[in-house]
């Protein structure tokens, strides 16, 4: 049984050829694929924002305050400019992947997000390589491209795929 080719990507949407579900995130393997919840094993987001003010004098930035933001958070300030982080901790678990190593795969891809905001732990790394299966972590567009390129080599792979943050 081949790979599916993964026949299309956007943010929050994923599209598997020969399958009529659409996806936000999805596991797929030689012969099918599935919705994936990552929060299912415990991951969670974490939003960051990190206000700056500029020094006129060297045109350089320096960090005024850094803060987690929940519905239970308010800050007030006026700052000049600021950067929103999401991360996804503690990110892709063992058990995220049990079910797409069990299918004989030989590699596989796994798909961090547009902006990587999923983590994949090192113990997670490290317990696919010790099932003997090589592993791929990319920003989920390169992630797409990397797996399409595999399966249309025959190669049996799998993958998880986050497609938004």
């Amino acid at each position: 049984m081949s790979s599916p080719e993964i026949s299309s990507l956007s943010w929050g949407h994923m599209k598997v050829k020969g399958c009529s579900s659409n996806y936000k995130d999805c596991k797929v393997w030689p012969g099918g694929s599935r919705t994936w919840d990552w929060r299912e094993t415990g991951t969670n987001v974490s939003d960051t924002i990190i206000f700056t003010t500029r020094n006129n004098s060297d045109n350089s930035h320096h960090t005024d305050r850094c803060m987690y933001v929940s519905s239970n958070t308010a800050w007030h300030c006026t700052p000049m400019r600021f950067l929103f982080s999401s991360q996804h901790y503690p990110g892709v678990q063992p058990a995220d992947l049990e079910e797409v190593l069990k299918k004989g795969i030989n590699q596989l891809v796994i798909g961090r997000g547009m902006s990587e905001a999923l983590q994949v732990p090192s113990t997670t790394l490290d317990y696919v390589k010790q099932k003997g299966v090589d592993v791929t972590v990319l920003q989920t567009e390169r992630a797409v491209d990397k797996y399409n390129k595999l399966a249309n080599q025959g190669v049996k792979v799998g993958g998880v795929f986050h497609s938004t943050c």
